[in-house]
């Protein structure tokens, strides 16, 4: 099959979040599995556009309302990533740094998809399946299938992943002439609340809606951002997928972002001399277990109750436990992170920022990776930490539920309720019992290792929902 992803991010061209290794991943397993599978995305002005060569494969112009902005569709030269990469330039839009929060959002992202159809109908192209990702890419579905400009396509299937509910582009109809022109009958499928909704429109038209876990798909029933009676009445073409990992970059016995690569054979050893490395620069004890967080200082992960969290472990474990942070987001939560340097120092620490290869260390050289979330779609960081040996302490939500059984239940991770500091403390001293129960905290460690959350497996489910589609 011939099968376009279309979204607004792509590990590594640009990636703000789990969306980007989704998209940077899947395509490349679909086309190992025999399809040719490729990816559109806008033309950042990132450092992987600006290293990499592209042919110029069109050129054309869009209109959106009264403005008219000349394409251009790029290839990446070499598939170097596993797959076609085409870039839309449009450079009075996207010749920006930033992936997103830029005040004209709405006319980057609706002239992208507007763009990318044009190139598909000027290029006489007919694709397979058209998969698009959350609300960035939600008006392909019903220009598809609504717009007289595009009718040729309207028989071509389309598939919706939704990755955040909470975000859906509204945008008021006073810009209804970015689109093209349809009949005012079918006006309802942009329509939600009184606004276009681009991610309502495209839970509307698109042929099947996929969640990247089943239990968020359950979620978004129940708390979708005012979606919830629309994603009730299309739950007969909705299923819920859980994303896998790329097992190619994050595979501790081959990352040549950490210091020392290991194995389920000497996985002792290894994550120790990781530990040992990461304590040496951050000032931290290795004979101690090792606490961590990774990820966006947000609400939706719960970071804003970190430095409590962080002071009453550290008050009630004096000089017992250690504790390192590595994340950017909320102002307040970062200042209240650092500020808590200066009152445990030999216990604590955090890097305040985004850092790839600090990311992968701490995932190697950790005992415990902290997800307190209050919305976790899927969650990628259970899934890296427990490949590397690093056991989960997680809050029961979206694909963290899925994916982490509690250790008191005969399984490997460390579970609890509510996202609060009592609950996150308790887990804590949970996970100090356990590293002293040197036995059980090796096996454990060991299973997680071994457990399988493959692209390729999840890369089948996909092909499935494709074929079913093409009936």
């Amino acid at each position: 099959m011939n099968i376009f992803h279309i979204s607004a991010e792509c590990y590594p061209v640009a990636k703000v979040g789990g969306l980007g290794d989704v998209v940077g991943a899947l395509p490349k397993y679909l086309n190992k599995l025999g399809h040719q599978a490729k990816v559109v995305l806008p033309g950042y002005n990132t450092k992987f556009t600006t290293e990499n060569e592209f042919d110029v494969k069109h050129q054309g112009q869009l209109r959106l309302g009264y403005f008219s902005f000349p394409y251009s569709v790029l290839k990446e030269k070499t598939n170097k990533l596993g797959f076609e990469l085409y870039l839309i330039a449009i450079p009075e839009l996207f010749d920006r740094p930033n992936v997103y929060s830029y005040e004209d959002d709405t006319e980057r992202f609706t002239a992208f998809q507007v763009a990318f159809l044009n190139w598909l109908t000027e290029t006489h192209q007919m694709p397979d399946i058209v998969h698009c990702h959350d609300h960035h890419t939600g008006l392909i579905p019903f220009m598809m299938a609504q717009a007289p400009i595009y009718q040729h396509l309207n028989q071509v299937p389309t598939v919706l992943t939704i990755h955040n509910g909470q975000y859906q582009g509204w945008f008021g109809f006073e810009k209804l002439n970015y689109l093209p022109q349809v009949s005012s009958s079918r006006l309802g499928f942009l329509e939600w609340n009184g606004i276009i909704n681009p991610l309502a429109s495209a839970i509307k038209c698109a042929w099947k809606v996929t969640t990247v876990s089943p239990s968020y798909l359950d979620e978004l029933s129940e708390k979708a951002n005012g979606l919830e009676n629309l994603l009730r009445f299309e739950r007969p073409k909705s299923l819920g997928i859980l994303n896998g990992i790329d097992t190619e970059v994050w595979n501790p016995s081959t990352d040549e972002l950490l210091p020392h690569t290991y194995s389920t054979k000497n996985y002792k050893t290894g994550k120790a001399k990781n530990k040992v490395f990461l304590c040496e620069e951050f000032n931290l004890d290795p004979t101690k277990p090792l606490f961590t967080f990774i990820g966006r200082l947000v609400g939706e992960k719960g970071a804003d109750l970190l430095p409590e969290i962080c002071s009453i472990a550290l008050n009630r474990n004096p000089n017992e436990i250690n504790i390192l942070i590595l994340g950017s987001g909320d102002s307040h939560v970062e200042h209240q992170l650092t500020q808590l340097k200066q009152f445990y120092q030999g216990n604590y620490n955090a890097y305040i920022g985004y850092n790839e290869k600090l990311a992968h260390i701490i995932y190697a050289g950790a005992d415990y990776l902290l997800m307190p979330s209050r919305v976790e779609p899927c969650g990628l960081n259970q899934l890296y930490a427990l490949r590397y040996g690093t056991i989960p302490i997680v809050r029961r939500t979206g694909g963290l539920k899925d994916t982490v059984l509690d250790i008191g239940d005969g399984g490997f991770g460390i579970c609890h309720d509510q996202t609060s500091v009592f609950d996150v403390n308790h887990s804590i001293t949970r996970a100090i019992d356990l590293f002293y129960d040197a036995k059980l905290f090796d096996q454990t460690r060991k299973k997680i290792m071994q457990i399988d959350h493959s692209w390729e497996k999840v890369a089948q489910e996909y092909i499935a929902v494709y074929q079913s589609l093409k009936k």
